[in-house]
């Protein structure tokens, strides 16, 4: 298939279209470089440097398969302080993305939503069919975004597929997360072995959870690129199928930290700090549905690799 990737400069969008390019698909990327690496983009694949407001229309005018849709604002902090910038930046770029693809007869859409629709969840592992009640502007600009898909797809028979997931980690060769601003927990624990800072923060020690820290859920970004290669041959006319994605089991910050320092054999100093206000004691999503209807099954579970891969990533871009 002709598949366009927006945002495939950028940490999961790169990973998705290497898989893609290695599965004999042809990919273009669409990406404005604002938070990706034009280095990011796997090779063979023709970037379109642009914003999906200014190029959408003469790019989907060349005839594609399908749109995998992972351009947008992500930052959770920013987007209460600014949420203009997500309302237009997430929402309006969507629509005129979903209006472009009903112009050109573009017939998939795989979407990449997040598990921050669904706000503090009343029970774990958060399956689909849970309240969607997001507490930060990123979450309801997503959630708004898959609603209005279920309202095209119903309409004007696109086939569509929104995956909802946490965190994502790891690499993936050449491709990994180097983001401006860091707001994961991986990348800044790391950032301690490099040097870079001089210790990590760990919000509460006194949570309900076996350690008595924040449990939460890690995916590997090479599981989480083949999820979308899978709903993409999944995607049914006339329908909007939404799945979670996850683990299903959730790591704690404590053995995040004590993987990190294994990995890196970095002592890795932790300071204890209040907990923070609105943080769940655990956040792990069910991928039940997922494996179920898309076949789909998590294969690099481990912890220690998920660092190990996002350690070699990192060293690998001293430097560079």
């Amino acid at each position: 298939m002709k598949l366009l990737v927006t945002g495939g400069a950028g940490y999961v969008g790169s990973v998705c279209a290497a898989r893609l390019v290695e599965s004999g698909h042809e990919v273009v990327v669409l990406d404005d470089l604002s938070t990706g690496h034009a280095d990011a983009v796997p090779d063979g694949v023709r970037l379109v440097e642009a914003g999906i407001d200014e190029a959408i229309g003469e790019v989907l005018a060349e005839g594609f398969d399908g749109v995998l849709h992972f351009a947008a604002k992500s930052l959770v902090g920013e987007s209460m302080q600014d949420p203009a910038k997500y309302w237009h930046g997430n929402v309006v770029t969507s629509l005129r993305l979903l209006d472009a693809m009903r112009g050109h007869g573009t017939p998939r859409l795989v979407f990449s939503s997040t598990a921050a629709t669904y706000g503090e969840p009343e029970r774990v592992p958060i399956a689909e069919t849970a309240p969607t009640r997001p507490t930060n502007t990123y979450g309801a600009t997503k959630l708004a975004i898959d609603h209005a898909i279920t309202s095209y797809a119903a309409a004007h028979g696109l086939a569509a597929v929104s995956l909802r997931y946490f965190n994502v980690a790891g690499a993936y060769g050449r491709f990994g997360e180097r983001h401006g601003t860091e707001t994961h927990l991986i990348p800044l624990v790391l950032q301690v072995a490099l040097g870079q800072r001089e210790r990590i923060q760990v919000y509460g020690e006194d949570w309900p959870t076996e350690d008595g820290t924040c449990v939460r859920d890690y995916i590997h970004v090479a599981d989480l690129a083949d999820a979308h290669l899978l709903a993409l041959e999944h995607a049914a006319a006339g329908e909007h199928r939404i799945y979670n994605l996850g683990n299903g089991l959730g790591f704690s910050v404590k053995q995040v930290v004590d993987a990190c320092r294994e990995v890196t054999g970095h002592p890795i100093p932790a300071a204890v700090a209040p907990r923070r206000a609105g943080d769940p004691a655990v956040l792990v999503a069910s991928s039940e549905k997922a494996r179920t209807e898309l076949g789909w099954k998590p294969e690099r579970v481990d912890l220690t690799g998920i660092v190990r891969d996002a350690w070699e990533f990192t060293r690998s871009r001293q430097g560079a």
